[in-house]
């Protein structure tokens, strides 16, 4: 089988499944990105790399500079596919993410081509990230721009043979009308890398936490509202006045990834410590770390806190619930797909610090209590999100698209996707559609 996978970024969340496909010696694997990131090889797997000729004008409208950079992504990639086809590779499937662009011309660059799209995010004005805090109401200005913004998303709806969508939280975003070429499969966890550690002691490079028993860890790509940063930095207060021994481990950059940043270029982490007056003796910030030591954190954290908005789910909570951690997730609709409040992880109001640092507070003053909570996590990850269950889906689906043994008529629901549902429809999350 020929594949091409596109995503301005490498590996991305195509990692595993290029590994998988490229050791096949009868399988020819293409990856093109726009950013080379040379550390990263995948043995089997041939990067190439494409250009984008300029960003989105400054004077381009601001409701159709998304759709302006997607493009330019596009033609980009529409170039090297030309210089692809020359060398005479014509894939039997291409599988990119859609949104960023360089899938919007495949199918006329390979008109016999199969398109796959992971479809992460379809955007809403109402009712899931963009309107969660009400202290941070819309305009109608917002509300068209985020409207404008699927346009790229919406065309490889349109023109893809098939989609892969993370969670059903993630799948029931996109209109109705396209469920039916739309399968939910999570991308996995390593859970042989991801695993308990018992006794685990910390220990960084510019940190020795080993001889500390209470490790409260949080873990987002950036420091921002989206991943609860605020809210949790508010905690932390309550929490040191009530655990005098407690340490607190923060990875992450200082940076927003998602929604907005703070005027004349204030950062999150220094606008919330200039607001609650904290012990930084006992708060540590790591900044983001290599899969080697990000998994030393998790492994001796005491509890881990996850908050998000309605919005894409990490790959870090599945990833810390693997390990048999501990996670006080916040109650919304990402995190009940997989999280039952006190069965497998503790659910708390996102808006309430106090709330957060009580149940950081019942976690760390009953242990023994919590040790089933942390086993039935570590299976939860083993049963429904585990490599040995989901690459081998992943392989099936796409030999299956490429094969054209798909049809929207005859959508394929795997167990896993079965009981998945199941318990999202059983929260209220989703509808029945």
């Amino acid at each position: 089988m020929r594949i091409l996978f596109l995503h301005p970024n490498f590996p991305a969340q195509f990692r595993h499944v290029a590994t998988l496909l490229g050791k096949d010696p009868n399988n020819e694997v293409v990856f093109a990105t726009k950013i080379e990131n040379a550390e990263w090889q995948i043995p089997g797997v041939r990067k190439v790399l494409f250009k984008v000729s300029r960003e989105a004008r400054a004077e381009t409208h601001h409701y159709v500079r998304f759709l302006e950079n997607g493009v330019l992504h596009g033609q980009g990639m529409f170039r090297v596919a030309e210089q692809l086809k020359a060398e005479g590779f014509i894939p039997d499937v291409i599988y990119g993410h859609s949104g960023w662009g360089p899938t919007l011309f495949m199918k006329d660059a390979f008109p016999n081509s199969q398109l796959m799209c992971y479809f992460e995010w379809f955007y809403h004005a109402i009712g899931s990230d963009a309107d969660f805090d009400p202290a941070e109401p819309l305009s109608v200005d917002d509300m068209a721009r985020i409207r404008i913004k699927n346009a790229p998303i919406l065309i490889d709806l349109y023109s893809c043979d098939w989609g892969i969508s993370p969670t059903h939280w993630q799948k029931s975003q996109f209109p109705e009308e396209f469920h039916s070429k739309i399968t939910v499969l999570h991308d996995g966890v390593d859970t042989d890398y991801f695993k308990p550690n018992p006794g685990a002691k910390l220990i960084l490079p510019n940190l020795d936490l080993s001889g500390v028993d209470e490790i409260v860890t949080y873990v987002a790509r950036g420091m921002e509202p989206y991943r609860g940063f605020p809210e949790f930095i508010e905690s932390l207060a309550y929490v040191q006045e009530r655990r005098p021994n407690c340490h607190i481990v923060i990875v992450g950059s200082d940076r927003v990834c998602y929604g907005r940043s703070l005027p004349n270029n204030e950062t999150y982490k220094d606008h919330m410590l200039k607001k609650v007056p904290l012990d930084l003796s006992r708060i540590h910030f790591v900044g983001s770390l290599p899969y080697g030591l990000y998994l030393k954190v998790i492994q001796a954290s005491s509890a881990h806190i996850y908050l998000t908005r309605p919005f894409v789910l990490s790959w870090s909570m599945i990833e810390t619930m693997s390990t048999g951690c501990l996670v006080i997730g916040s109650d919304t609709p990402p995190v009940r797909e997989v999280i039952r409040d006190g069965e497998n992880g503790l659910l708390v109001d996102f808006f309430s610090p106090k709330q957060i640092a009580d149940r950081i507070d019942e976690v760390l003053e009953h242990p023994t209590r919590m040790a089933e909570i942390r086993q039935k996590a570590r299976q939860t990850v083993l049963e429904q999100y585990s490599h040995d269950i989901l690459l081998p889906r992943h392989i099936q689906l796409i030999e299956d698209v490429a094969n054209r043994g798909l049809s929207p008529q005859q959508n394929m629901v795997s167990s896993l996707e079965r009981q998945t549902q199941d318990f999202a429809l059983a929260q209220g999350n989703l509808t029945n559609s």
